[in-house]
């Protein structure tokens, strides 16, 4: 990939994210592709041709459109996968066949140490190749239809790590190459799990909001996170970062996300998100229960901390909490539809097991590939 040259970047996924993503990556002046695994989430833009971005980004482009995985990998000099954690096992499955040796992959956001069984599944066709994890997106948005999406946000700091460790530097220069210089490196994929600050914001706000969920309510997101629903945020925020602080992690307070992600002064949770709301940054809130907010984020989020709180001796109680409260509201089990932990074998590894893989990007005894 030769310096200054417009990058061929693949993204799986078609819905708000990936769209955002999209157009971020054609106003840094590269060529993304769109795959979405269904088809649906594509098939009005292979009739209209044009994708229009508002918002945080102004910009209507054509993007590629990619039939399947084989293609995506085929066309692509780096792959971005923008799905839902839900799909990330699926994703990698159709993907692994297809990518190529030191092709790079994004995961954006990271959930579940997916990064982890990507590699596992390439190590077993004998294929190296950078993986590097986000801890949140580029963007923050809502998709409108087919061919619209409405950018919220653009982040001005997103944390990263590369496996292997080795290929750190140069996952760090390709992501600014990319999206510009808004990359904070974080000592690995254990620190990048624990900087995901969505999964306990989501809990927050979705558990003091469902009934506007549910009826499918227009509401503003950031006008509800009242001074309650605050102080619960910045509760589990203090779980997380005990956890971290136990396993000798540096990572961002929730305080630092509403900043940097929302461009607000420190202040109290509920404060910031007032002032987001009153700069029009404060979004609007899910309209439905089959929302990511619990779908993605109680057993691809909360369940993992639970998991790293366990592992490192420090229980997550509220966040442990919530997955029990939202499996009782929905009549679902979300521990169990969390398909990535167990392909990895974490149950089995011990902390040290974990540390290991995490550095060198390769399953251990307690993984799939024992």
């Amino acid at each position: 990939m030769t310096a200054g040259v417009p990058l061929k970047v693949g993204i799986a996924g078609a819905g708000s994210i990936a769209f955002g993503t999209a157009a971020l990556l054609k106003q840094m002046g590269h060529e993304p592709m769109l795959w979405s695994p269904s088809g649906e989430g594509t098939a009005e833009l292979r009739s209209a041709g044009d994708l229009t971005a508002a918002g945080a980004i102004e910009l209507t482009f054509t993007p590629g459109i990619a039939s399947d995985a084989k293609e995506l990998a085929a066309s692509s000099d780096v792959i971005v996968v923008a799905v839902p954690g839900y799909g990330h096992k699926a994703i990698m499955d159709a993907l692994a066949p297809h990518l190529a040796a030191g092709q790079p992959v994004i995961i954006s956001s990271h959930a579940s140490f997916g990064a982890l069984y990507l590699a596992d599944r390439l190590a077993a066709r004998g294929v190296e190749l950078p993986i590097t994890a986000w801890g949140t997106t580029a963007v923050t948005g809502r998709r409108q239809g087919g061919t619209r999406v409405q950018v919220n946000t653009v982040r001005s700091l997103i944390d990263m790590c590369t496996i292997p460790e080795s290929s750190t530097d140069a996952g760090k220069a390709l992501c600014e190459r990319l999206f510009g210089e808004r990359f904070n490196l974080r000592d690995g994929l254990l620190a990048i799990t624990l900087s995901n600050l969505n999964p306990q914001n989501h809990m927050g706000i979705a558990l003091a909001n469902m009934t506007r969920m549910e009826k499918g309510e227009a509401w503003g997101q950031g006008e509800n996170v009242t001074p309650n629903v605050g102080r619960l945020l910045e509760a589990l925020d203090k779980e997380r970062l005990a956890i971290a602080e136990k396993l000798g992690l540096a990572v961002r307070t929730i305080f630092e996300h509403f900043h940097l992600s929302f461009h607000v002064p420190v202040a109290s949770i509920s404060d910031m998100n007032q002032e987001m709301h009153k700069m029009g940054r404060g979004g609007t809130g899910p309209s439905t229960g089959d929302s990511r907010y619990v779908t993605e984020d109680v057993p691809f989020g909360l369940a993992v901390t639970v998991a790293l709180g366990k592992m490192a001796g420090c229980p997550a109680v509220l966040h442990q909490a919530g997955v029990e409260i939202f499996s009782a509201m929905y009549g679902r089990d979300f521990f169990a539809e969390n398909d990535l932990l167990p392909a990895i074998g974490l149950e089995e590894m011990t902390l040290d097991d974990l540390r290991q893989a995490v550095s060198t990007g390769c399953l251990g005894e307690g993984g799939e590939r024992a």
